[in-house]
């Protein structure tokens, strides 16, 4: 059974915001996501990430890595995806089952700021 964080931690900070901006994200020539409904991630002495509704994400310029999780104590197990162009090299990572603190993840998509152009608003890239 996995242990949340908070358990130990209780203050630590995993601050969920919902935003409306519409923010996009490229890997070379082809956009894998667009959305107004991110949900911006600010977790203590981490950087700001946003995570994508799987509904605004393009599943089929992607593919699972299957073999690849990792364990957050404050999120819970992460599983991987790649660009279908490139399949050995994770771009974007999500929470299936994410700890109940931060519930609102569960299935939305986040990517590697220096492995994919993610640009707010249509104007400067930020990764």
């Amino acid at each position: 059974m996995l242990v949340s964080g908070f358990l130990e931690r209780p203050d630590y900070r995993v601050d969920l915001l919902p935003r409306c901006n519409r923010v996009t994200v490229q890997v070379g020539d082809q956009t894998v996501a667009s959305s107004n409904r991110t949900i911006v991630v600010d977790e203590q002495g981490h950087g700001l990430v946003f995570y994508f509704p799987p509904v605004d994400v393009d599943f089929d310029r992607l593919v699972a890595i299957d073999q690849r999780t990792t364990f957050c104590p404050f999120k819970g197990i992460a599983r991987y995806l790649a660009a279908s162009t490139a399949p050995e090299l994770p771009i974007a990572w999500a929470y299936a089952d994410p700890f109940v603190q931060v519930a609102a993840l569960a299935g939305y998509i986040a990517f590697y700021q220096d492995r994919a152009i993610i640009t707010v608003g249509g104007e400067d890239p930020i990764g």
